[in-house]
């Protein structure tokens, strides 16, 4: 029994020297007090500034900008194998990520530094698309414009197959 109670103040002694030494434990957020509260107050902006900064940097590194073409035609390509019945009830999902995929492929290739003079043909494709479908991504709408939305994916992928230096 003593010999536990010796173990458990030596790991409590431990915790408490690891929390300290770290920054962490108890009181660790609340910054010491002076007589000085100008001096308190500029210790506290301070501390601020280095917390806000590494969130200021995630949140620019999370917003990464436009996907590479060659990404985005990646995630597009692999839609080719996939397909659904008109009126089967089994589109939403696969018209929905094809457009989705056509979008994101589009928003590339104009962000693209080879500009979107080089892509022209894919890009018209697209608009062409786009404008039919409008904004109504219903599953009933994509049924209806199944043939436009795939035969458009379809065209993108032989455009691209023949220009292999914007994917590889």
């Amino acid at each position: 029994m003593r010999a536990g109670v010796l173990a458990a103040a030596a790991v409590a002694a431990l915790v408490s020297c690891t929390q300290t030494s770290s920054g962490g434990g108890p009181g660790a957020d609340v910054p010491s007090t002076s007589a000085d509260p100008a001096a308190d107050r500029a210790r506290g902006a301070e501390g601020n500034a280095e917390r806000e900064a590494p969130a200021q940097e995630a949140a620019t590194a999370a917003s990464p900008g436009p996907a590479r073409v060659r990404d985005a035609f990646a995630t597009l390509q692999a839609t080719l194998g996939d397909t659904c019945t008109p009126g089967a009830g089994d589109c939403a999902y696969f018209l929905g990520r094809v457009t989705r995929e056509l979008a994101e492929l589009d928003e590339s290739m104009r962000a693209d530094a080879k500009g979107p003079g080089h892509f022209s043909q894919p890009l018209a494709d697209m608009k062409a698309l786009f404008a039919t479908l409008g904004d109504d991504r219903s599953e009933a709408h994509l049924e209806k414009h199944f043939s436009t939305i795939v035969g458009t994916r379809d065209g993108i992928n032989t455009w691209m197959q023949d220009h292999p230096d914007d994917y590889r």
